[in-house]
């Protein structure tokens, strides 16, 4: 199983063009040991050619253009993109469903919930409708005992969805109450090696009944958006906790890093990284204590195989 970081910013990238917290400042200076990052989205394929797009962001054009794959040039119009799995409805991952009007009709994959979101609150679906029947939507499945499934174009992967709680976008009717599907966490299985990702960019608790999929995965690429719960505030860019956007902070009693420590078998990835988060400076104390831990920090382009 081949995985590919197409993105691995959080919503509005890094450096955020209207953002001049002291690391966008920094990375535009040169001041700051960094890399520039597009908003979260990554690609998961079993042979190299056929491609599963999971989110995708505002970027996505810039993103599918860095990776060859996406264009393996069959025919005059070609795309390695065999389907889309949403892990919900938020603005920066599903945006970029837009800029893909030109290959309609696509294969979507989400949530009873997400699919509601995005044909009325913010009517992607209804809106590609026009372009050539727009988009398929396919059910992901998020009750006990019926979440896992198989996307046909590419059969060699299993998907199974699980229910987290984080928060719907603003424009959702349950934006305060929450409901199972208005984010999901994946664990996606080689049906040929048996090995397995678990990919969850927005989490903001970890419940109990994710702890059998986490421990057991090969790989995590979970959320890494901030350092600390009040980062926004003390950055002067928010006025929210992470915990009241969904995110669980990376550092403190709590925490992801505790929780990361105490899973022996992963390989420990954190992928949408707010612009704010002091570990994008490769130089920081912050970033030092991820290695510590055995934590790393995605960037876009990384490849990851299983």
């Amino acid at each position: 199983m081949k995985i590919q970081i197409l993105g691995s910013a959080a919503g509005g990238g890094f450096p955020q063009w209207n953002c001049n917290c002291h690391n966008c400042h920094g990375l535009r200076q040169g001041t700051l040991k960094a890399r520039a990052r597009t908003q979260s989205s990554i690609a998961i394929s079993a042979d190299g050619i056929r491609w599963i797009l999971f989110n995708t962001s505002p970027d996505i054009r810039a993103q599918l253009e860095s990776f060859g794959p996406m264009q393996p040039a069959r025919s005059v119009r070609d795309t390695g993109i065999a389907a889309v799995v949403l892990m919900d409805s938020q603005i920066d991952h599903s945006t970029g469903l837009l800029m893909l009007r030109e290959g309609c009709p696509h294969e979507v994959w989400c949530t009873e919930r997400v699919h509601r979101d995005l044909s009325e609150s913010f009517p992607i679906f209804r809106m590609l409708e026009h372009w050539n029947g727009g988009l398929k939507w396919n059910r992901v499945p998020v009750e006990a005992g019926q979440s896992s499934f198989v996307i046909p174009q590419v059969p060699e992967l299993t998907l199974t969805a699980v229910p987290l709680t984080s928060s719907a976008p603003p424009y959702s009717p349950h934006r305060a109450d929450p409901h199972p599907g208005d984010n999901i966490g994946m664990l996606v299985t080689d049906r040929r090696s048996g090995k397995s990702l678990f990919y969850a960019p927005g989490l903001g608790v970890i419940e109990p009944h994710l702890l059998p999929f986490m421990q057991e995965a090969d790989c995590l690429l979970v959320d890494g958006t901030i350092w600390r719960d009040d980062e926004l505030i003390e950055s002067g860019v928010g006025t929210k906790l992470g915990q009241e956007m969904g995110h669980l902070a990376l550092s403190g009693e709590g925490g992801m890093i505790e929780f990361l420590d105490s899973l022996a078998k992963p390989r420990k990835v954190l992928i949408h990284i707010n612009n704010t988060n002091p570990i994008l400076d490769e130089d920081s104390a912050e970033r030092a204590e991820l290695e510590r831990h055995g934590i790393e920090v995605s960037h876009d382009g990384l490849s990851i195989e299983l």
